[in-house]
């Protein structure tokens, strides 16, 4: 097989690899990788230009990494005084008019294409025992995006002009399905999110919901549900405009938000309309109960509404088994139900009120008649 096939298969490889993964951490590897397979690298790297930052900062390393490189890392960044060639090939070249080529530089200084200025690039290469390195643009959406990094150990051949010209090639492909996973990203994002109030909606809840139960049923882990309905809502879209009730619903959202990141890893969820919940899994059902407490005093200091009615129901309580998603929802509706109807300031909680908890009949009881149905909220 000549040159030419052996690279058309290393393109339509990495294109494949980006386009098999299902969240970005999972693309950004398969670039890196696939960059590093198709240019005989023992490392590669790509990473991203912050412009509001000054700095590139590194998203994914693979390969045969130093000691002080990460697979993933937190806070592996370059400013970009340190890497002037950042701002020339990155920005002003590429505004003048010229392509985004990739150059090649060595541990013993520059080489093909090289970018004038090197001595950063020099010495990293040398304190990591790497011969050379061919950094290649990406540009995405006619603007600089980052870069793809790949490099040889020392000993190794140096890359060519020909190696320069491919990385460039790969950088293009690497754009495309940068590209693709942030469109199915945004559609992952806009398909989870309530687009008033930013916070989760209905079918995160669900999914979130349905593997929280599962791992208590395997694991013991306690899972609670808050389930809120926000009082006074119609009164306030009849009397001053479905405008200043939208802005009721973020401002309540607000608070649940605040009062969720209280309790580590909660979900913060608009339900729909008026209804909104908290999903907690791990913290204690009385901790819990304290920062829905703590939800109803700080939605009832709202300059809009008349406050929340507010349900618990936790599989720390005495609620019997838990083993639906489905009965944890209904036994929190019930509480908020009856918070609704007795006008409690504080929240009502499952299975709190004896053996013959009022709640836990009501969630647990055969639907009555048609007309005196009360709708609860059902996953099917």
């Amino acid at each position: 097989m000549g040159g030419d096939d052996v690279r058309l298969r290393a393109v339509v490889t990495l294109a494949q690899g980006m386009a098999a993964a299902h969240a970005p951490r999972e693309s950004w590897r398969a670039a890196a990788a696939g960059a590093c397979r198709a240019l005989g690298g023992s490392f590669a790297a790509l990473s991203v230009w912050e412009r509001e930052l000054g700095r590139l900062r590194v998203l994914a390393n693979v390969g045969e990494r130093a000691r002080d490189e990460e697979e993933f890392p937190e806070d592996e960044a370059y400013p970009v005084h340190q890497f002037p060639e950042i701002t020339e090939f990155l920005h002003e070249r590429w505004v003048g008019g010229g392509g985004p080529n990739a150059w090649v530089e060595t541990a013993d200084g520059p080489a093909a294409g090289h970018a004038e200025y090197c001595h950063q690039r020099v010495a990293a290469l040398r304190r990591r025992g790497r011969g050379c390195c061919v950094v290649a643009p990406i540009v995405m959406h006619g603007r600089a995006w980052g870069e793809l990094y790949v490099a040889r150990p020392a000993g190794a051949p140096v890359f060519d002009r020909a190696d320069a010209d491919f990385a460039t090639v790969l950088a293009s492909v690497v754009a495309a399905g940068i590209a693709q996973t942030e469109r199915l990203e945004e559609a992952r994002r806009l398909a989870f999110t309530d687009a008033l109030t930013g916070l989760a909606n209905r079918r995160a809840v669900d999914m979130r919901l349905d593997e929280a139960i599962e791992r208590h049923r395997a694991e013991g882990v306690v899972v609670s549900l808050v389930v809120c309905d926000l009082n006074g809502l119609k009164r306030v879209n009849d009397t001053r405009g479905h405008a200043v009730g939208d802005r009721l619903l973020e401002r309540f959202g607000s608070v649940l938000s605040l009062c969720g990141a209280m309790l580590p890893g909660t979900l913060a969820a608009r339900l729909g309309g008026d209804e909104f919940c908290l999903l907690a899994v791990g913290p204690a059902a009385d901790e819990v109960v304290r920062v829905a407490d703590e939800l109803c005093r700080r939605a009832g200091e709202l300059e809009l509404g008349e406050g929340v009615a507010c349900g618990v129901a936790s599989t720390e309580d005495p609620l019997g088994p838990v083993r639906s998603a489905r009965r944890l929802f209904r036994l929190a509706d019930a509480a908020q139900y009856r918070a609704k109807a007795v006008r409690s300031a504080k929240p009502v909680v499952a299975g709190r009120e004896g053996p013959d908890d009022p709640v836990v009949r009501l969630a647990d009881a055969p639907p009555p008649a048609a007309a005196e149905r009360r709708r609860f909220r059902g996953r099917r």
